[in-house]
């Protein structure tokens, strides 16, 4: 198996309190992991630690991608090397529609001039396979959408994007059954040998339709527990009072 992420003893700060205690966490290429943990655990704090994102601050340790260490990347940086990260609540672009924004962000990725009526075939095909309303593609970005429309638009994204490895910070929370069935559709979609997915979740609802190879448990800034997809249903079950 092939190491595609080692986050190594990571403290981190958001302000002047301390959130992440000593994270270590390694993610081969074509495995599934999920983390979950009761609010103010550090599950948000660690996606965005990973995207370097600056309301949060590494303190220490390191986070390595393909064998780089990318700690003191930009953002930017970060996702051209191959991490794309889904949001709890996708922002709104007005004066962007969905297709120049995919187009564009292609073309950062991958520094070559996109077809542009490959891309639309290919945008197309997606979203016949997500059953997503083919206007929208027109529309500006999210403008409008409702919570189900942004979140099947972010699948789109990353089936279009072609990343080494997804994080999915809380893509189900609030979404219908329809919808998180489609988000899971395009997970599997999505997954392969040579990439990997991180999902960040509260709620077992979205590990229903997924193969996931293995659950970790956060509390209080570190993972206490990891096992195998049976941990996530024990936690649907008995909460994670034993682990606090």
């Amino acid at each position: 198996m092939e190491n595609l992420l080692d986050i190594q003893d990571l403290h981190a700060v958001a302000g002047e309190k301390e959130i992440l205690k000593g994270l270590n966490l390694k993610i081969n290429k074509g495995e599934t992991h999920v983390i979950m943990g009761p609010n103010g655990a550090g599950k948000s704090t660690t996606a965005n630690v990973i995207l370097n994102n600056p309301e949060y601050k590494k303190v220490s340790g390191k986070v390595v991608f393909e064998g780089e260490d990318i700690s003191d990347l930009s953002t930017d940086k970060i996702a051209k090397e191959g991490v794309f990260m889904s949001f709890q609540s996708p922002v709104e672009i007005p004066g962007i529609s969905t297709t120049n924004f995919l187009k564009y962000a292609k073309n950062k990725i991958t520094d070559k001039p996109v077809k542009i009526f490959e891309l639309r075939d290919q945008i197309q095909k997606y979203m016949e396979e997500l059953n997503m309303n083919p206007k929208l593609i027109e529309r500006n970005l999210n403008v409008g959408f409702s919570g189900g429309e942004k979140k099947k638009n972010e699948i789109l994204q990353m089936l279009v994007l072609e990343p080494k490895l997804v994080i999915l910070d809380e893509t189900d929370s609030g979404l219908d059954v329809d919808a998180v069935r489609t988000v899971s559709k395009g997970i599997e979609m999505y997954k392969n040998e040579e990439n990997a997915v991180l999902i960040i979740t509260h709620n077992t609802r979205i590990l229903e339709n997924l193969k996931v190879d293995y659950v970790h448990i956060l509390v209080d800034g570190k993972i206490v527990k990891t096992g195998d997809a049976s941990l996530a249903q024990e936690i649907e079950e008995n909460g994670y009072a034993q682990y606090k």
